[in-house]
This record gives C-alpha cells, sequence and structure tokens, in this order.
C-alpha cells in the first residue's frame, strides 16, 4: 500500500516543524515570548545572548510560522503566532518532568542495589 502524497507533504510539514522546535535556544525564546511580545534587545537581555544569536534563531522560527514579527515604532517585536503553542510547550514539560520521575525511581532502585553488594 502506497502513501498519498498528500499525506507525505503533511508527514513532511510536521517533521519540519518539530525541527525548528529541535533547539535549545528556541525553545528558550518560546519560553520567554510565553509572557507576552518581545524585542531583540529584550530577547537579549533576558537570555544573556548577543544579538547575532538571537537574530538567526528567530529567523529559523519565523520561517516555519512559528512566531510572528510586529512593527511597533523603531522596534520589532516579537511573538508566538499561534496561542496553541503554550500547550504544546505544557504538555512536553509534563512528558519531560513524567521521563525525569521515571529516572529518579531508577537511579533510587540502582542506589539500593549497590548498597545490598
Amino acid at each position: 500500500m502506497t502513501t498519498p502524497p498528500g499525506a507525505i507533504a503533511l508527514q513532511v510539514f510536521k517533521a519540519e516543524f518539530f525541527k525548528a522546535l529541535a533547539h535549545p535556544l528556541r525553545i528558550r525564546i518560546l519560553e520567554v515570548l510565553l509572557t507576552g511580545p518581545r524585542s531583540v534587545h529584550e530577547l537579549q537581555d533576558a537570555l544573556g545572548l548577543d544579538q547575532p544569536t538571537v537574530s538567526q534563531q528567530l529567523a529559523v522560527l519565523r520561517a516555519k510560522n512559528i512566531v510572528e514579527a510586529r512593527k511597533e515604532g523603531t522596534a520589532v517585536r516579537y511573538t508566538l503566532r499561534d496561542p496553541a503553542l503554550r500547550e504544546l510547550l505544557e504538555v512536553a514539560r509534563r512528558i519531560f518532568n513524567n521521563h525525569l520521575i521515571g529516572t529518579q525511581t531508577m537511579l533510587r532502585e540502582l542506589r539500593r542495589e549497590s548498597r545490598r553488594r
């Protein structure tokens, strides 16, 4: 059974979206933007990064329509394009928390096992 071309295009679209999120600095930028629109300068200050680094990561997020830029006077302010990103990041946080809880449980068991020897 072959996959229809539309389904393949959708899978590629999904993969590209998640690739755009697959960078620690881009995740940090999104987490800052959860609190509201920010300029590049404000993002630099919040993240402790230089302007070229922040701009480069914002360009990736803009290219995938994850953030949008709006001119306000002389400044450009960035915001999350879709409010559902808040939910996505929250679900991811819960998944990571569950994973870490499992890892902590295994670590405790490993320590108990070491003490028995």
